[in-house]
C-alpha cells in the first residue's frame, strides 16, 4: 500500500519533469479550447506563461491571421490530424511566431474531448531566411506583411499569391497609398526569382531625357558625358523590374518598352547590339487604366502586353474593416521605433476613423498614426488631441459643411450616392486649400496631408483647374 502511495506521488513529477525538459513545445487544451498542459519549451517558444491565459481560449490569446490558421482549433471542433505543419501567428505582445507542429485530437467513445499541439520552434530560422531574401533582392515585404481580412483585399492576395507561379507581366492598379509596391515585392519575394534582384523606377521622377537610358543603358560617347553603363532591365537580370506609375512615362518611350518586354532583348543607347534579358516587369497605375488608354497616357498595346496579369488593390474607404487590424499593425510598428507603449485608440478617435473617407488610404493611416503618436505624452490611447492638425483640420471642414445641407456643394436631395457625395467633397476641399494657399500646388498639398503628386493626379482626375 505504501509503495502504491509512493508511485502515485512520483508520477506525476516524473511526467512533470519530461514535459519541462524535451525539447520540443507541448499544449494539450480541453473541449472548451482552454490549456491543460503548457509545458516550459512552448511557454519559451510564446514568451508567455500559464497566467497569461487566465482561464481564456487559445483565440482570446493569440492572433491568426485567419480562424482557420489555427489547427488546434481544427483538431479540436472538426477532429482532424496534421503532420510537419508549418503554422504563423502572434502572441499576445504580437511578437510572430513560426513552429512546425504534428496535431491531433483526443477522443473519448468517439467524442473529441481534447487536442494536443507538439511543436517545434523555427521562429529565427524563419527570419534569417527572410533576411537572406531581403539582402538578396533588395525587398522588405512579403505577402505575411499584407493585413486585411476584408473579401475584396483577400481575393487579390489570393491572385497575387497565385502569380508567384510564372514570371508573367503584371499590373497592379490603385489609387496612391493603396500599397502597391508591397504587393509588388511581396510577388517577388514569393517566386522563384526571389534571390534575384527586385529594382524598382519611378516613371514619373525623371525627366524624357534620362529616363531612357536609365531604362535601357548607354555607351560611352553616346552623347555628351555617356558612359558605359547597363539600364535597369540589365540590372535586373534573373529578378523583377519594378515600373511605377506607368501612365507617366512618355508615350514614345512606351513603343520601346512594349519591343523589349516582347522580344527579350535591350539595346543600349549609342549601340545597334540586342542584349537578351531575362527580367520580370511589374508595373503599376494609379488610375484606371481604360481612362489612361483614352486620354493618351497609355499605349494600348502596352496595356495588353503589361496586364497579363491584373491586380485591383480596393482603396481603404472600399476595406473599412481592415482600417483597425491596420491601426494594431501600425501601432505596433512606431511602439518599437520609439521605444513607446501606446496601447490603442479612444472610441471616439475608432468612430473618427470608421467615417473617414481616408483619401491617401493605407499611407494616409499610417501618417495619422505616426504623427500622433509624436504628439502623445504619457497617454496610454490615442485621443482626438493627438491626431495631426491637418488631420483634424479636414474632419473639422467635412464636420461644418455637413451640418447644414445647404452650405454643401451638392445636394444630399438629389438622389447622389453616397461615392459621389464624398466625391463632390474631395473636390471642394482641393478648391478650398488652392485658394487658401494661391494656387502654389506644394502648399496645398501639404495643407491636405497628401503628396504633391496625388493632388497633381485629383487636379486631372477632377477637370479642376488651378483658377476655378
Amino acid at each position: 500500500m505504501e509503495e502504491k502511495i509512493k508511485s502515485e506521488l512520483i508520477e506525476p513529477l516524473i511526467h512533470q519533469t519530461i514535459l519541462d525538459n524535451i525539447d520540443l513545445g507541448i499544449r494539450v487544451v480541453d473541449s472548451e479550447a482552454k490549456p491543460i498542459i503548457y509545458n516550459k519549451k512552448m511557454r519559451s517558444i510564446e514568451s508567455m506563461t500559464m497566467e497569461d491565459f487566465s482561464k481564456k481560449k487559445i483565440t482570446d490569446v493569440f492572433r491568426f491571421k485567419n480562424k482557420l490558421d489555427s489547427r488546434l482549433l481544427q483538431a479540436l471542433h472538426h477532429g482532424r490530424s496534421f503532420h510537419n505543419e508549418k503554422q504563423n501567428y502572434f502572441n499576445n505582445k504580437g511578437e510572430e511566431i513560426t513552429t512546425i507542429n504534428n496535431i491531433f485530437p483526443i477522443k473519448k467513445r468517439g467524442k473529441t474531448i481534447a487536442a494536443v499541439e507538439i511543436a517545434k520552434d523555427i521562429t529565427q530560422v524563419e527570419k534569417l531566411i527572410r533576411e537572406n531574401i531581403k539582402r538578396k533582392s533588395n525587398t522588405t515585404y512579403t505577402f505575411d506583411n499584407l493585413i486585411g481580412d476584408s473579401p475584396p483585399f483577400k481575393e487579390v492576395i489570393e491572385n497575387a499569391k497565385r502569380a508567384t507561379r510564372t514570371s508573367s507581366s503584371v499590373l497592379i492598379v490603385g489609387e496612391t497609398g493603396t500599397g502597391k509596391e508591397l504587393f509588388a515585392q511581396s510577388i517577388h519575394s514569393g517566386s522563384e526569382r526571389a534571390a534575384g534582384p527586385f529594382i524598382t523606377q519611378n516613371c514619373a521622377a525623371l525627366p524624357e531625357s534620362l529616363i531612357e537610358g536609365i531604362l535601357f543603358g548607354t555607351v560611352k560617347g553616346a552623347f555628351t558625358g555617356a558612359i558605359e553603363r547597363p539600364g535597369l532591365f540589365e540590372e535586373a537580370e534573373g529578378g523583377t523590374l519594378l515600373l511605377d506609375e506607368i501612365n507617366s512615362l512618355p508615350t514614345s518611350l512606351q513603343a520601346k518598352l512594349l519591343r523589349a518586354i516582347q522580344e527579350r532583348k535591350v539595346t543600349r543607347i549609342g549601340e545597334t547590339k540586342e542584349r537578351p534579358i531575362n527580367t520580370r516587369i511589374i508595373a503599376t497605375i494609379n488610375e484606371d487604366p481604360i481612362d489612361a488608354i483614352a486620354e493618351g497616357r497609355l499605349r494600348k498595346d502596352l496595356y495588353y502586353r503589361l496586364s497579363v496579369v491584373t491586380l485591383f488593390i480596393p482603396p481603404l474607404r472600399d476595406r473599412k474593416d481592415d482600417t483597425f487590424p491596420l491601426v494594431e499593425a501600425f501601432l505596433r510598428k512606431y511602439n518599437y521605433l520609439f521605444q513607446m507603449n501606446v496601447s490603442g485608440i479612444t472610441d471616439g478617435v475608432r468612430e473618427t476613423f470608421h467615417s473617414y473617407h481616408w483619401p491617401g488610404n493605407v499611407r494616409e493611416l499610417e501618417h495619422v498614426i505616426e504623427g500622433a503618436m509624436n504628439l502623445i505624452i504619457e497617454e496610454e490611447k490615442i485621443s482626438h488631441s493627438h491626431l495631426p492638425p491637418h488631420f483634424q483640420n479636414k474632419m473639422r471642414f467635412a464636420h461644418h459643411s455637413l451640418k447644414d445641407e445647404n452650405t454643401l456643394p451638392f445636394s444630399l436631395k438629389n438622389g447622389n450616392t453616397m461615392p459621389q457625395m464624398l466625391e463632390e467633397m474631395e473636390k471642394s476641399m482641393i478648391k478650398h486649400a488652392l485658394q487658401n494657399n494661391e494656387y502654389n500646388i506644394k502648399r496645398s498639398a501639404k495643407k491636405l496631408g497628401i503628396s504633391r503628386q496625388s493632388l497633381q493626379y485629383k487636379l486631372e482626375k477632377f477637370k479642376i483647374n488651378k483658377q476655378d
